[in-house]
């Protein structure tokens, strides 16, 4: 690792520095003794360094900036977070710091642990939140002399807290929070405002941003994570996660980009993930209205990568039931769409691997329609008839795709969705 880019006062990197570590499943139930250590932190000798990848860093890096205390963000690949309201403050006032990092060629193993050893290294002291004993961090930890820990065993096992009285909450406290929301001052602030408990004021949170529609959404990404097997897929790397705040029916500009951006192998793609209950008649319009399709496109060309669309039909969020996958680009439609199915989902990954991973995607389609001049163009009643008819009568896909001039997908796809096969 090393240093690819600084934004801000160059000057704390120079200052003693204490690291925050967390792991990322931290209980909400200690968050309490996390935000006294921020209020006590000497602002006038030290200077905070901490990361912004999880929902807990993220709270932890606001309550640093509301409390004034001089901070370190550390960054892997880009800095994107550019409308944060906290941010920017502290930028103007000389008090954050900005370190954008970058793997060398050699450096070989996930970019967080690489992120975390280059900053161990860098830092006098350590103070650790929760540490999951079974995570990456605890082993890092081994060993080092300069570490104060938070949180002892029975801290750990804390849950959640809990409010004697499930009180309403009022129109005025609703309106404060969303201000302070929206201002990005974070859950501490809100909480020493507004006086309830972190778990209640997290909660109304959600409930206040976040309408049916766009829980769905995050449900489905949440899906499409964990179907990638994460941790134990060493060639693919999640790079961004899109997660920008939302009223119902106001989205900010930055929600213009993709869901995700991964590394294959060392090979960026940007995923595009949505859920809808049924495949209706309007689909194209209703998933990608041209502006989104031409923002989608922009993105493609300024990031040098392709974009896709991950679109999970039917069943639940969190288990479609069915998948499917195809590239945003000038040739999309819905045709295209519903003949690029996902047998099952435990193909996902094999065929990112063997769509445009392992070959340029961006010429699959051309060469394809190269081969099979009808490739990805609609198909007509007579062909279904024609197709239901040679396939009964025992005509093999081979055949069939030199009858039809298509490839093994778009008649496999076919016969899919005329109910000929399973």
């Amino acid at each position: 690792m090393f240093i690819h880019r600084t934004i801000g006062n160059k000057e704390l990197w120079q200052r003693e520095k204490t690291l925050f570590l967390t792991s990322r499943q931290a209980p909400i139930g200690c968050y309490g003794k996390v935000f006294q250590w921020v209020e006590g932190f000497d602002r006038f000798n030290d200077c905070a360094v901490c990361f912004n990848t999880s929902e807990f860093e993220e709270e932890v890096l606001k309550a640093l900036l509301v409390c004034h205390v001089p901070t370190t963000l550390v960054v892997t690949g880009r800095f994107h977070d550019n409308y944060n309201v906290q941010i920017e403050q502290a930028l103007k006032e000389n008090r954050l710091l900005i370190l954008v990092l970058q793997q060398e060629e050699n450096d070989k193993g996930y970019t967080a642990r690489l992120r975390n050893q280059y900053v161990i290294g860098q830092v006098q002291h350590i103070v650790c939140g929760y540490i999951n004993p079974n995570g990456s961090i605890f082993g890092l930890l081994a060993g080092l002399n300069n570490i104060t820990h938070l949180l002892d065993k029975e801290d750990i096992r804390m849950a959640a807290e809990q409010e004697a009285k499930p009180y309403r909450w009022t129109v005025a406290e609703d309106k404060r929070l969303l201000r302070m929301f929206y201002e990005d001052m974070g859950i501490h602030a809100i909480h020493k405002a507004i006086n309830r408990p972190y778990s209640t004021i997290y909660k109304r949170i959600k409930a206040l941003t976040m309408n049916d529609k766009v829980l769905k959404g995050r449900e489905f990404e949440d899906y499409v994570i964990n179907l990638f097997d994460l941790p134990n897929n060493k060639k693919l790397t999640l790079k961004e996660w899109r997660g920008d705040k939302s009223l119902p029916g106001v989205y900010p500009e930055s929600n213009s980009a993709p869901d995700f951006v991964f590394e294959y192998d060392g090979k960026p793609f940007s995923m595009e993930c949505k859920w809808r209950s049924h495949l209706s008649k309007d689909i194209e319009k209703e998933l990608l209205p041209p502006e989104r399709m031409a923002s989608f496109q922009q993105f493609s060309t300024e990031r040098q990568m392709p974009v896709y669309l991950l679109l999970g039909i039917g069943g639940l969020p969190n288990d479609p039931d069915n998948l499917y996958f195809s590239c945003i680009d000038k040739e999309f439609s819905v045709e295209t769409l519903v003949n690029s199915v996902i047998p099952s989902k435990d193909c996902l990954m094999e065929k990112i691997s063997g769509l445009f991973l392992t070959a340029k995607h961006s010429n699959h389609m051309q060469e394809q329609k190269a081969l099979y001049p009808n490739a990805y163009k609609p198909w007509s009643e007579d062909d279904d008839e024609l197709l239901t008819k040679q396939y009964k009568e025992g005509t093999s896909v081979k055949e069939l795709m030199s009858l039809f001039q298509r490839n093994r997908g778009g008649i496999a796809s076919r016969l899919h969705k005329l109910g000929l096969t399973k």
